[in-house]
């Protein structure tokens, strides 16, 4: 199994100037790695990351968008796997983090974790690319063929937790952080 943080470090080096929306723990390890101006984070949206990734696709379309999910969020809305496929944006690539834990709330087990299938969800559910990864030698040769890939993609990242990061919910949602995205994205306030 990969370490969620060592995955991230290099899926970075490939997404310099992405938008990347990050939810939970994805949400802390992803700031520390990578801090951008174009990061965009749903702690305390359990389930919305993929939709919220949605509304960033089509709404800037010449950017890619790479979501960070968690395998216990996306359960709370499965849904988004079908409205991700029938949209079929070619900029948007679904990482979703899977530990079979809702990390976030004292890593319960997640229903089904034993059975569940990420992948096959989302290949059901109509998205054309679908990749899944344990190791961090295949996910570090593959990433960039991945990323070059058209959307909507779905990556099933079977991993650990790294090194803890801190939960700085207040650095998280700074107003500051807010102004910078809409400054990174030319929106006026």
């Amino acid at each position: 199994m990969m370490k969620r943080d060592e995955c991230f470090a290099v899926l970075a080096r490939h997404c310099p100037d992405d938008i990347v929306v990050a939810v939970y723990s994805s949400a802390f390890d992803w700031v520390r790695i990578r801090p951008h101006a174009l990061n965009y984070f749903a702690v305390g949206a359990m389930g919305l990351a993929s939709s919220h990734g949605l509304g960033l696709a089509l709404g800037q379309p010449g950017r890619k968008i790479i979501v960070l999910d968690g395998d216990g969020s996306l359960l709370m809305n499965l849904g988004s796997l079908v409205t991700v496929a029938a949209a079929a944006p070619r900029n948007f690539y679904h990482f979703v983090c899977e530990n079979g834990t809702y990390e976030a709330n004292g890593s319960h087990p997640i229903p089904a974790r034993d059975k569940v299938d990420f992948s096959g969800l989302a290949r059901a559910a109509g998205y054309p690319t679908v990749r899944q990864f344990d190791e961090l030698d295949s996910f570090e040769r593959a990433v960039a063929g991945v990323l070059a890939e058209p959307g909507p993609v779905f990556v099933d990242l079977k991993l650990v937790p790294g090194e803890p990061a801190p939960a700085d919910f207040d650095s998280l949602y700074a107003p500051s952080r807010r102004d910078a995205f809409r400054q990174a994205l030319g929106l006026q306030r």
